[in-house]
């Protein structure tokens, strides 16, 4: 099952709530592109690709939602229903890429209303279909990298569950299990929202892939110790020079790795890619409701003090000169990324 996916028979997209796993399993159904951007804000959906495909059919929803008669006032509500969707989360930029591509699909439509509805449905439904194929070509050259025996750190979730299908940083982890490499994840917990112990241990024990869990702070020992040979992470937003924009927690991993001589590889499709933003300090950084970390519970009780304050950083940006190389579905970019990044995302 994809992780988005349009019921053409009822006319609604359908995804997998991502809040309620590894314990229930559901998938939930939107009717309109408003609860389509309060269902990417609230995390049902997440992952760059995944919120990508979502807001494209988030836009086939705001076609169909529309009363305009005309093609000119339903363009207007489009992009209405644009901004709404781009203004959920600020940090993936597979969100505005995708709506931008609806829209640049559609731009001078020249037809009925109803072609018009339709030719939004396709161009989302081709958004969500290309993202499965990208990743398994990236999955292919990223297999590459991983040997027989490999002991691999993970961060956050970059699974089928973070894309539409099959996954990047996972994905490749995925590949080279089914190309019968015998590899071994530690998989980071992900604070402080468990994607790693909640979303990525689901995953692994569905592909049948060896795993243990590890506390975010352990990954230095491992690394330091020669426990791990390798770091495989994904990316929201990687900017023109290699700045890589991903789940808080992806920096200081990639120091550990970086000074250990571990080698650290994002993997990322090239809708990710930014090359609108010379380097990471220009990328925007999401900060959440610091109740996901106050609310943090041991043995049943809150962990922080009643009246405790708390930060809440989604994101951090690791250095390009941490990165040994970055995983695309058109090959593997090695430094300088200011000049290889660019001829991957032509191609």
């Amino acid at each position: 099952m994809r992780t988005v996916f349009w019921d053409y028979e009822t006319n609604e997209l359908k995804m997998i709530d991502q809040r309620l796993l590894p314990g229930v399993f559901e998938v939930v159904s939107y009717h309109d592109h408003r609860s389509v951007a309060k269902a990417i804000t609230d995390m049902v959906v997440r992952g760059a690709p995944a919120i990508g495909a979502a807001a494209g059919f988030g836009m086939a929803l705001a076609a169909l939602e529309s009363r305009a008669d005309n093609i000119p006032a339903l363009l207007s509500d489009l992009r209405s229903a644009a901004r709404t969707l781009k203004s959920a989360r600020p940090t993936a930029v597979n969100l505005a890429w995708a709506l931008s591509r609806v829209m640049d699909s559609v731009a001078g439509f020249d037809g009925s209303v109803s072609n018009l509805r339709a030719a939004v449905l396709e161009q989302a439904q081709r958004i969500a279909d290309d993202d499965v194929i990208v990743n398994r070509r990236i999955a292919g050259h990223g297999a590459t990298l991983i040997n027989d025996g490999d002991t691999v750190i993970h961060h956050c979730n970059t699974g089928a569950l973070a894309t539409v299908d099959w996954g990047t940083a996972l994905g490749v982890i995925r590949m080279a299990h089914e190309q019968g490499k015998r590899v071994h994840v530690l998989v980071d917990e992900t604070r402080p929202r468990l994607q790693g112990a909640r979303l990525t241990a689901w995953e692994l024990e569905q592909y049948g892939i060896p795993y243990e869990i590890i506390s975010d702070n352990m990954a230095g020992h491992f690394l330091k110790t020669g426990q791990a040979q390798k770091c495989f992470v994904g990316s929201d937003r990687t900017a023109a020079n290699g700045d890589v924009a991903n789940k808080v927690g992806t920096y200081m991993l990639a120091l550990a790795a970086y000074d250990n001589g571990v080698p650290f590889y994002p993997v990322v499709p090239t809708s990710t890619i930014d090359l609108s933003l010379a380097h990471g300090g220009l990328i925007p950084i999401e900060e959440r409701d610091p109740g996901e970390v106050l609310g943090l519970q041991f043995n049943g009780e809150q962990v922080a003090p009643k009246n405790a304050r708390a930060r809440n950083i989604a994101f951090d940006v690791t250095p390009a000169r941490l990165v040994t190389a970055i995983v695309t579905e058109n090959g593997i970019v090695y430094p300088p990324f200011e000049t290889n990044l660019k001829q991957v995302v032509k191609n």
